[in-house]
């Protein structure tokens, strides 16, 4: 079970417990235990890095899997404990109540290249803020939040929840709940305040209901109108907010302070423990996004000249031509019951057969889609006969 499974409205009705995964409640997949490690904006530090990797060598199938919303799994884990111990001892789970609700999705680049304002002080408040607050717990393991510094790549991807800047002094941002910008607001409390309020709207206006794609017409436009009546007027003209196709953040990058961001993928979007104890050793800020990219923030260039030479030949993929910057998959089989092929190694073999690869495609077992894209791609999925469907989402 990997994240932004593929849902049509009104399919997805709480009839029964989020059975989402996280650190203490994880899911039983075929290959054993699956834990998810939320991670606000995709952001780790290298010692919480080096945590993980060592978990998953010793209790876990020996890689630390990338997902669709810049977040962590471990799967095939043997000890659920030791895990959860490890995890809880990095600081990556700082409560366990709350461990589902913190899916906030953050514009990778923000604060290093470019964005109208560093967005990660107000996904760090809007953490702290979901946790402190104990009616969050009634916030679905589905439901996502979204904080973009203005450059549009977040607000495209779908958020339930999304905050988008407008200007850094003061600091003021569009709240866009299904798609649809409602008013704006001022000051980073604000901003938290009213992405929670759509959080708490959503449960008052449908409690059944996961996500906002799960409501029909009328329960969306009324809590639209529930979240915007509190809100100043909308600032952007949203006519230019969402860009086109984004490229791979993968290569060599210049931050805005002189320093070096490298951008990386791996083959299948699992990270080997080894390799993910090698980037932690280089003792910089990693970023995980939503796209499933590695990136090595905050680098001299001698430092990134160094990890590069040693870390592609340990299968980090630093050039933006691969086609694993455009490939994602989900575990298929036998790892996953409900797939009809295996789709990691049917995707290995097309990838080592050179076949061509377009902008983006990911690649299911099964109808589910999970750990689908949020944006336009190729969806290659397997039929109960071992074939290949191709449709474009």
């Amino acid at each position: 079970m990997t994240e932004a499974a593929d849902h049509t409205p009104g399919a997805a009705i709480r009839e029964s417990a989020d059975r989402c995964p996280g650190v203490f409640s994880t899911h039983e997949a075929q290959d054993g235990a699956l834990a998810r490690i939320r991670l606000p904006g995709g952001r780790i530090r290298a010692d919480q890095l080096a945590a993980l990797a060592q978990a998953s060598a010793a209790h876990a199938d020996g890689f630390l899997e990338l997902t669709a919303r810049g977040n962590l799994q471990l799967r095939g884990i043997t000890d659920v404990g030791a895990v959860a111990d490890a995890v809880v001892g990095a600081g990556l789970a700082p409560s366990s109540s709350h461990d589902k609700v913190r899916n906030i999705e953050v514009s990778p680049l923000t604060g290093r290249i470019g964005g109208v304002v560093d967005a990660g002080p107000i996904a760090a408040a809007l953490d702290d803020a979901l946790r402190a607050d104990p009616a969050a717990t009634s916030i679905s393991g589905r439901f996502l939040f979204g904080i973009d510094d203005g450059r549009g790549d977040i607000l495209r991807r779908g958020a339930d929840a999304c905050a988008v800047t407008r200007s850094a002094e003061p600091v003021v941002a569009d709240i866009v709940v299904g798609g649809i910008a409602v008013g704006s607001v001022h000051g980073v409390d604000g901003i938290v305040e009213a992405l929670i309020a759509v959080a708490a709207g959503l449960n008052d206006v449908a409690p059944a209901a996961w996500r906002i794609r799960d409501l029909d017409g009328e329960d969306r436009s009324r809590l639209q109108r529930l979240v915007g009546d509190r809100l100043a007027p909308v600032v952007g003209s949203g006519d230019d907010d969402v860009p086109g196709p984004v490229e791979p953040i993968v290569g060599w990058f210049d931050q805005d302070d002189g320093s070096v961001l490298l951008g990386s993928v791996v083959e299948l979007g699992r990270l080997p423990a080894r390799l993910a104890e090698f980037i932690a050793a280089v003792e910089s800020p990693v970023v995980f996004t939503p796209d499933r990219e590695i990136l090595i923030c905050d680098l001299g260039e001698g430092v990134a000249e160094a990890v590069v030479r040693v870390l592609a030949p340990m299968g980090l993929i630093f050039d933006a031509n691969s086609p694993w910057a455009r490939l994602s998959c989900c575990v298929g089989a036998p790892g996953c019951g409900s797939a009809h092929a295996p789709v990691r190694d049917d995707l290995l073999a097309h990838v080592e057969a050179g076949l061509p690869v377009g902008d983006r495609e990911h690649w299911v077992g099964c109808e589910r889609r999970c750990g689908s894209p949020a944006d336009a791609h190729l969806s290659v999925q397997a039929t109960p006969d071992g074939d290949y469907a191709r449709r474009r989402r």
